[in-house]
């Protein structure tokens, strides 16, 4: 059947803010779904808070609406668009389900003659609803884990007693895991089961019995109309069950389950897919597996819509899963689409995986002291990072490469854990580093059996561990000059970087890779082709491994290399790698917009990233896309293979920021600012030195490299001080001090956990107002794209605090200032595209806190603010192609643009929730108001200086 042509134009709801559990894997989704049905001739229609993402660019719908996801706005909506037809809910994570449903009880879908497409409401509340799944596995036959409902406190203690411990807590309705708890003692339970009561929209909760140790899969399917389903993705959590899957390393395809078993779960899934109501789409699946011969399946959830998992499997597979959904909602069926990899199969075709992939979450606990960091049930990390290889071992190393806390892999890097109470302890009680600790385990001798008993992991993945082990031994008996190829190919194939074997050998990384060179083990780069290369594919999407040569009958030896290089001029955009509080979507804004303005520039565009939930990484967003580890050895090799004309670091965030020093010292050219000018911002004293030669005030300052130094200093900068380590984002190990004895403190604090650092003491303003203002510069003109007021004082990290659009209450005088500053800084940094610039203002003087010459997180708000392509502008700037000049700027906003910081704190209960330089937002949606009386402007004022905390 094809499409309904009845539907003309479709409400698409985004998800918010980026909270823990509900992250940019819906960005993905429905920037996809926009583009599925614009390619179908569908007016679109979107609704979304969030300013930082690319689903909220004026490009990607019809019309965009940056409203709160309330009901108010939907009807707003529905009453400018009286023409719309359907609404899609299944891209924008439960925050849309549970909107789609409370638009549905208002009756609001009805009085517009607005359809549901994509799901329906009883496969929301079958799904939903804890008690109505229970009821349905039962009758569909489908085993579940022994489980009650309770909507009430009293009801809930029975459970507890006719079960016994330990149990499940799972509210219906909530996110990420919400609320939910392992209760392992009765002494326990009254605390969790309040906490999982109130944490239910509907104050309801499911306990079920506990399946500790019980192996966990995920499956990702699609439906269509006529019933087709097809698997795109086996999934099998490393982890146990009892870890949330958001929170679990994860592996696809599974890896140790039996054909027989594995087909077992694909008709359970099929038939639980079936039966949940007439719908067309995507749908995860989870199953607890018994870790015995048996292998008996149960059931634990189904969604019926696009999750973490499935951009995730779409990654994984190259099968955008999103995309096709939303043709799917359409009315298409499988066999009528086409496989958008190869473009000559059908969509109703399973992909096949030819290559492992490995996802591992990324944790920020350093950002909220005080909180239980074990893993359970609730999800705790903010992003995830995945790496593909030909084996687990390859791909878990370069996931590892990928997650950015300054370790090389697994071990071989001389940060690993010795002491065997605290491996006892982090392998006991799940820990964030729990994959780095397995090998220090296996190193110290701890034998597999005791660390399977522990962790409930798997044999097959110890012992792909205690393999890795076995070859860095071997490795450490040799000699840089002694090594022989063999071992050197082997521990390249197991994902071993440069740096670990230069490790493993005492010797320097660098040896390692003109050893390399000299031996002739390259890196070759193989396709993601949805068919295990059964079918050619038409897209470019790549991963790097290792292959032994083959020698042809004339006795040439050759690699198979599927990446072919094109004689066209190119450019490597770096992307920001996993999501982190500190650097978050905002940045995969602006590499997608980058690498679009360097299409239109000419150029082929080549992105490097290892973030599945993005849009950057998605298989048609630039040229070509190397799904790598913004790690050096990995992005030097395809600089080497590429050629490009130059790479641009300054819309990564720090991530890319951080490769522009060695970048430029092996000669290769940094477009836009060049990395004199990026050093120069960050060096605390030379920048210091340049703003005086440029009569800009700043806060008095000095250096400290230790703790007498720092208490010296403290008698001549005068108490409250602001100490923080340079080179770090998202203010990381800021703190204000008041006294020596605080100061002390936190000065052996830090240099105790980042070891070498320089520290910077400023002398804080009290009292001051901060404000920031985002130029595009091109070495001589300067265009002010924004300068934003802050709510909250000067000592609130930039990032947690509410930043207005234009300024509310800085004068002409001020204002001119940081006009004037803002030039000057720009033009003697020779900055070549975006600079961000912070000022502290105490009696109308403007004093500078800090500049940095790159893309920052206020960019995406201004552009969706004023309506204006700044990223577009500023990339064409770097390449040469434009000057500041060539521009017309005409921003379009009527009275402010509030950018509002959203935080995650209640995944982290008894954690302080005061704000200070350290930034805790984990993501942030945008309020426009007409005027300042506004009664949620005058809200936001009087509660400025609640927050801060010293």
């Amino acid at each position: 059947m094809p499409k309904d042509s009845s539907i003309k134009s479709v409400l698409i709801i985004g998800s918010g803010p980026i909270i823990i559990g509900q992250a940019c894997e819906f960005d993905y989704a429905g920037s996809q779904a926009a583009r599925s049905l614009r390619e179908e001739g569908i007016e679109v229609i979107l609704i979304n808070s969030n300013p930082a993402t690319i689903m909220t660019d004026p490009s990607m719908a019809d019309h965009v609406y940056l409203k709160p996801l309330t009901t108010k706005s939907i009807i707003e909506i529905l009453k400018a668009h009286p023409n719309v037809d359907a609404v899609l809910p299944t891209m924008g994570g439960q925050t849309a389900l549970n909107l789609c449903l409370e638009a549905e009880e208002k009756g609001i879908w009805a009085d517009f003659n607005v359809r549901l497409i994509g799901v329906d409401i009883n496969a929301i509340n079958i799904t939903e609803d804890r008690e109505q799944f229970k009821q349905l596995l039962e009758k569909i036959e489908i085993p579940a884990a022994p489980a009650k409902t309770a909507n009430s406190f009293l009801k809930g203690k029975e459970i507890a007693q006719e079960f016994g411990f330990p149990l499940v807590i799972r509210p219906s309705f909530t996110l990420g895991g919400t609320g939910a708890a392992f209760v392992h003692k009765e002494e326990d339970f009254d605390e969790l089961l309040t906490r999982g009561l109130e944490a239910s929209p509907i104050h309801e909760v499911l306990i079920d019995k506990a399946l500790f140790g019980w192996k966990e899969y995920e499956l990702e399917l699609l439906r269509d109309k006529n019933d087709n389903v097809v698997i795109i993705c086996s999934i099998e959590n490393m982890d146990p069950m009892g870890i949330h899957t958001g929170d679990s390393i994860t592996v696809a395809p599974a890896m140790t389950l039996s054909d027989t078993t594995y087909q077992r779960m694909r008709d359970m899934a099929i038939k639980m897919m079936r039966s949940i109501g007439n719908f067309a789409g995507g749908c995860n699946v989870q199953f607890a597996v018994s870790p015995d011969e048996k292998e008996d399946i149960v059931a634990i959830e189904i969604n019926p819509r696009v999750s973490r998992s499935s951009a995730l499997a779409s990654k994984a597979t190259g099968y955008p899963i999103a995309k096709i959904a939303s043709k799917l909602a359409l009315g298409y069926h499988l066999d009528e689409l086409m496989n958008q990899i190869t473009k000559s199969t059908s969509a109703l075709f399973e992909p096949t995986l030819d290559y492992v992939i490995v996802k591992i979450p990324r944790w920020n606990f350093d950002k909220f002291e005080g909180a239980d960091r074990t893993l359970g049930l609730q999800m705790k990390s903010v992003g995830e990072v995945m790496g593909i290889g030909r084996s687990f071992q390859e791909a878990l190393h370069k996931a590892t490469q990928s997650l950015e806390i300054k370790r090389n892999g697994l071990g071989a890097d001389g940060k690993g854990y010795t002491n065997y109470e605290q491996i006892i302890e982090k392998l006991t009680y799940a820990s964030w580093d729990r994959v780095f600790v397995i090998y220090d385990a296996i190193q110290m001798g701890i034998p597999l059996s005791r660390i399977h008993e522990i962790t409930n992991i798997d044999m097959w993945f110890l012992k792909q561990y205690e393999e890795l082990y076995t070859l860095e031994k071997e490795i450490s008996t040799f000699t840089i000059d002694t090594l022989p190829k063999e071992l050197l190919l082997e521990a390249k194939q197991k994902g071993f970087a440069d740096r670990q074997i230069a490790h493993m050998m005492k010797c320097l990384e660098s040896q390692v890779y003109n050893k390399r060179e000299e031996m002739g083990v390259k890196r070759v780069y193989k396709l993601v082709d949805t068919c295990a290369a059964e079918f050619k594919a038409q897209t470019p999407y790549y991963y790097s491994t290792f292959e032994a040569e083959i020698e042809k009958a004339d006795g040439t030896k050759y690699v198979s290399n599927e990446s072919v290089v094109s004689d066209r001029k190119k450019v490597i955009v770096l992307g920001s790698g996993p999501n982190r509080i500190g650097q978050g979507i905002e940045f995969d804004y602006s590499c997608v917009h980058g690498v679009l303005a360097a299409s239109e520039c000419g150029y082929e565009t080549i992105m490097i990233n290892c973030n599945p939930e993005t849009v950057s990484t998605d298989f048609d967003t630039a040229d070509k896309l190397y799904f790598e580890p913004v790690f050096w050895e990995h992005i030097y090799d395809i600089i080497r293979h590429e050629k490009p004309e130059g790479v641009i670091v300054q819309l990564g965030g720090q991530t890319a920021l951080k490769l522009a020093e060695k970048l430029d010292r092996y000669g290769v050219k940094i477009l836009g600012t060049s990395f004199e000018a990026l050093d120069l911002a960050e060096d605390r004293g030379r920048f210091s030195e340049l703003l005086s030669e440029l009569k800009i005030p700043f806060p008095k300052f000095g250096v400290a490299e230790s703790a007498e130094e720092a208490s010296k200093l403290a008698d001549t900068l005068d108490f409250p001080l602001l100490v923080r380590p340079s080179y770090v984002l998202g203010g990381q190990g800021m703190k204000i001090v008041i006294n020596k004895k605080e100061l002390e403190e936190h000065v052996i604090d830090l240099l105790k956990s980042i070891p070498g650092n320089k520290l910077l003491l400023d002398h804080y303003l009290d009292g001051a107002i901060e404000a920031e203002a985002d130029a595009i510069c091109d070495g001589e003109d300067v265009y002010i794209i924004g300068i934003m007021e802050h709510i909250e004082p000067c000592g609130v990290h930039s990032g947690d605090s509410n930043a207005t659009l234009p300024p509310f209450n800085l004068g002409e005088f001020v204002m001119q200032q940081i006009k004037d500053h803002t030039k000057k800084i720009a033009v003697a940094l020779k900055t070549v595209g975006l600079i961000n610039i912070q000022f502290a203002i105490k009696d109308d003087v403007v004093y500078i806190i800090e500049a940095n010459p790159r893309a920052s997180r206020t960019v995406p708000f201004i552009a969706k603010a004023y309506g204006e392509p700044y990223v577009n502008y500023a990339t064409k700037v770097m390449l040469g192609e434009k000057k500041v000049k060539d521009f017309t700027f005409n921003p379009q906003l009527k009275g402010y643009a509030i950018k509002q910081p959203v935080f995650s704190f209640n995944k982290f209960p008894g954690v302080n929730k005061k704000l200070g330089p350290e930034m805790k937002s984990t993501g942030e949606s945008i309020l426009f108001i007409e005027d300042l009386k506004d009664d949620q402007f005058y809200e936001l004022y009087s509660r400025r200086k609640m927050y801060l905390s010293r």
